[in-house]
């Protein structure tokens, strides 16, 4: 770092005392120190500035004081012998950012009274137990010495930015806006509870390891964590009976990268599609269609900005509902019919002319039929009273109408409330109408698979079979909307959602995520301070973003790709956690000590080709048996290390012995003058003491020891 400048610009910025002075430079030459073990990839703060402007690192030690509030220890990162890591990692985060603007030459008014306010009234409070601090703007602009600066004081600390520095929820207020007047009450103590900013904070991470090593498991794990906030299923069938439930809520989404995946499958491409019957274009066509990462930021977007709330009206009930597909005009060319609907708390059937179907003598369908072919001799589209008789006959109060955005899309739900009535006044124009309460109306559609199994037909309605419902992925959807019964002081919680992108390595990264790179940064995510949008190339839907409350975690196979060789974009995005084996988690079977064993094979891996291509635990972690033991190393260790090693069988060997493996020497061709050639082959059947041999323990049995080869010793 650039200490010496460092200490002349804080020296201007009037840094109180020397030992304040001193206090900051070493904190940040300490985070400099440690950039490894915060997870950043660079040599020091000034690369580390370039690349994002200490985004990643904020995140990073906001995440170890969140750690820090639920008992943890990852503060001893940076100060192992701290009594008190809470107010000092605050206090850290902010001398990072004014080291983050003695580089950026910025001179900001605000930042300055954000620092200001942090240090001199949230910091003490939180050192003196204080259950809140109040902050009066009148005062601070006198103690500051500025100049009638209560307009930047406000906006200052009014914005996210300070909540998200300082790590505190909205304070409370008080006064006129931009007065001298006006009041900031902190909370920082709930009872006994610390109190933080309630916004969770985006995370991206990456399990990389070699093969084996529970990656995919533990992904689960993470995700029901970030879904939840807290996970308490001791069993691994418990956790992955919830892992489940989010999954089918379309809460959790999974997805494999490989060497042709690309941005057209992953956000956004062009696909065949039919048009809707009745459309202005039933033929063929190819329309934007959402990839699984653009579908998962629209359903979190949605729960972001909608989100669950606390009702004293029961939740809808749908176990025993019949649901319908059923269009609400042309989209493009008849939107004024849709928006009309919404406005007017009614859904309307464009089929069935301008003929009034009230009549007790059109319940029938033949009825129905015969009223049209009679009225209508030179129109026998079958439309016309196909789809009159459901709607005005089949459909009754308390069904579920979904209306379609396309086959693969929806973009409303209702429930129907009252019988059919015709409009005179319409002329036939979608004149046929129920009454219906909107449970959901969405700004941006919604991928269908959602809510239904399988894509919409092109008929304008007909009922949809309840076993094509997701029942629990609709619930969630409409506990999400605003309800008029609502308790006014009822807070909302946003639902989490979480992508996994296994093998993340595998794929090219910029090829997938192409402008969306920078979008998945935490700091610029929808809902965060620096949040920004760009327009999708093929759908020209503006200002997409990616909201907050999405989190990202990849798992990565060391053995396809070391870290060193990822994408720099995508380094510098994530946070990294190794997943090593684990021998401990592995017992002794049929007097086979699998912990010596795997530590053993891996020891000689590391040492011939590097600690990369170590295998995992979960290769032999379920065997029981000492068959299923060598039906593990036959069948899943000895191929991959056919992979590791080319084929190299004398390499092989070297890592099992011969215990696994046989040796026969070829002598060359007559005529050919050559030495031997050793052949090298899996054994049919392994010597009894094959594991013993492999830990170099053979050379000390005898004959009757023999049949006892394969117990470790005490």
């Amino acid at each position: 770092m650039r200490e010496a400048e460092f200490r002349e610009w804080l020296e201007i910025k009037g840094a109180k005392t020397r030992a304040g002075l001193n206090t900051r430079v070493y904190a940040v030459k300490t985070i400099e120190k440690n950039l490894t073990a915060l997870g950043s990839p660079y040599l020091d703060l000034d690369a580390a500035y370039s690349a994002d402007g200490f985004a990643q690192l904020q995140l990073r030690i906001k995440q170890i004081r969140r750690n820090a509030i639920d008992g943890g220890s990852d503060y001893r990162l940076l100060m192992p012998d701290s009594e008190q890591p809470l107010n000092r990692l605050s206090s850290w985060n902010s001398w990072l950012g004014q080291y983050g603007r003695f580089l950026g030459g910025d001179d900001s008014q605000a930042d300055e009274i954000r620092d200001y306010v942090l240090e001199n009234y949230i910091s003490p409070a939180r050192e003196r137990g204080d259950d809140s601090v109040t902050v009066i703007v009148g005062d601070l602009n006198t103690e500051m010495g500025l100049k009638m600066a209560w307009p930047s004081i406000c906006q200052a600390l009014d914005g996210t930015k300070f909540h998200e520095l300082a790590d505190v929820s909205p304070p409370e207020t008080q006064g006129p806006v931009n007065s001298n007047m006006r009041k900031y009450t902190f909370k920082l103590k709930e009872g006994d509870q610390l109190v933080s900013q309630n916004k969770p904070t985006p995370t991206n991470l990456i399990l990389y390891g070699p093969p084996g090593t529970g990656k995919t498991y533990q992904t689960a794990r993470e995700a029901v964590v970030l879904c939840d906030g807290k996970t308490d299923y001791s069993t691994r069938a418990g956790l992955m009976a919830r892992y489940n439930e989010l999954v089918a809520e379309k809460r959790i989404a999974f997805v494999t990268f490989h060497q042709s995946y690309d941005y057209e499958t992953f956000v956004e491409g062009l696909r065949p599609e039919l048009g809707e019957e009745g459309s202005a274009s039933t033929g063929f066509r190819l329309a934007p269609t959402p990839g699984i990462f653009r579908e998962i930021c629209a359903l979190a977007d949605q729960a972001r900005t909608q989100p669950r709330v606390q009702t004293d009206a029961p939740a809808v009930e749908l176990s025993q509902r019949r649901f319908w597909k059923m269009g609400q005009g042309a989209i493009g060319t008849e939107d004024d019919v849709y928006e009309d609907a919404l406005a007017n708390n009614y859904i309307a059937l464009g089929w069935g002319g301008n003929i009034d179907w009230s009549a007790s003598r059109f319940s029938s369908f033949n009825a129905i039929h015969a009223e049209w072919i009679e009225k209508n001799p030179d129109n026998r589209t079958p439309s016309n009273w196909t789809q009159t008789y459901p709607f005005r006959c089949e459909m009754k109060p308390g069904d579920i109408v979904i209306v379609p955005y396309g086959n693969t899309a929806f973009r409303a739900i209702a429930e129907v409330t009252g019988d059919y009535y015709f409009v005179p006044e319409a002329e036939g124009y979608y004149a046929h109408r129920r009454s219906v309460r909107w449970l959901l109306d969405l700004d941006e559609p919604l991928p269908l698979d959602t809510i239904v199994d399988g894509n919409f037909a092109m008929r304008t309605l007909y009922s949809l079979p309840t076993n094509r419902v997701n029942l629990l992925a609709l619930a969630r959807l409409l506990s999400s909307k605003e309800n008029p019964n609502t308790l006014a002081d009822a807070e909302g919680k946003t639902d989490q959602f979480v992508l996994i992108i296994d093998e993340i390595n595998r794929a090219n990264i910029s090829k997938v995520f192409g402008e969306l790179i920078t979008l998945i940064e935490p700091d610029k995510r929808l809902g965060m301070p620096d949040a920004l949008t760009v327009t999708l190339p093929y759908s020209k839907k503006k200002d997409f973003g990616v909201p907050a409350n999405l989190h990202i975690i990849g798992t990565m196979n060391t053995a396809d790709r070391s870290i060193a060789l990822l994408d720099t974009a995508l380094r510098r995005r994530f946070n990294f956690r190794e997943m090593a084996p684990d021998a401990s988690l592995l017992p002794v079977v049929d007097r086979i000590d699998l912990r010596a064993v795997l530590g053993t094979i891996n020891q000689r891996i590391e040492y011939l080709i590097g600690r990369e291509y170590r295998i995992g635990h979960a290769f032999f972690i379920k065997c029981e048996t000492r068959q299923e033991i060598e039906d593990a190393v036959r069948n899943k260790v000895i191929p991959l290390l056919q992979e590791y090693f080319f084929e190299d069988w004398g390499r092989i060997a070297a890592v099992l012995g011969d215990g696994f493996m046989q040796k026969i020497e070829i002598s060359p061709p007559p005529g050919i003058d050559g030495d031997l050639l050793s052949s090298w082959s899996v054994r049919k059947e392994f010597k009894d003491d094959a594991f013993y041999q492999l830990l170099g323990k053979a050379s000390t049995l005898n004959a009757t020891d023999a049949k006892m080869a394969s117990e470790p010793e005490e």
